[in-house]
């Protein structure tokens, strides 16, 4: 009997064949799931609690007025009279006037609910992306403002400008089948 172990006999190379189908078989699968998770469609979205209202939203995006729209969390608002969102924090008067509402674009649409409630809506067409409203709701009110990409609006770029320029790092990709992180109570 030879006992030469670098014989290549019959045992030894069917044992070497199953070990590299094996390995084949276990790189196709690894490839099958990368590729299934490299076609899920992704979208970039601002994380609104690590978002610090920069104003980076409104000067980094490639669009002009930017793809970043403030949302309002109705469900976490107050309804109040005097809205840190709505007014400059030194306002004169709690009137509706241009020079007491901290939206440099009267984005922000002020309604009469009943005594003392208020209701306040975004009109996106005027938004800007500034993050005004969003820094004073989050100062001094219940953070209900925030600020999301929309995604009708997106033009979805490979490395999206503004989540290069953003300091607290609060723009990452989400599946698109969830394309919003929307705030809720608790959050702040």
């Amino acid at each position: 009997m030879d006992n030469d172990p670098n014989k290549l006999t019959r045992r030894s190379l069917l044992r070497g064949g199953l070990r590299a189908a094996a390995a084949l078989g276990a790189a196709g699968g690894v490839a099958a799931l990368a590729g299934r998770a490299k076609g899920e469609q992704v979208l970039w979205q601002i994380d609104p609690a690590k978002c610090t209202a920069c104003g980076n939203c409104q000067t980094y995006c490639v669009l002009r007025p930017s793809a970043v729209k403030c949302v309002h969390a109705f469900a976490m608002c107050g309804y109040c009279k005097l809205c840190t969102g709505y007014f400059e924090p030194d306002a004169a008067v709690l009137d509706t006037g241009a020079e007491n509402q901290i939206c440099p674009t009267g984005a922000i649409q002020r309604s009469y609910v009943e005594d003392p409630y208020y209701e306040y809506v975004i009109d996106e067409g005027l938004c800007i992306a500034c993050g005004r409203c969003v820094k004073g709701c989050s100062a001094f009110g219940n953070s209900s403002l925030f600020l999301q990409i929309r995604h009708d609006r997106c033009v979805h770029c490979n490395q999206c400008a503004i989540a290069t320029a953003c300091p607290a790092q609060a723009i990452r990709r989400v599946p698109a089948s969830r394309p919003y992180l929307l705030k809720s109570e608790g959050q702040k």
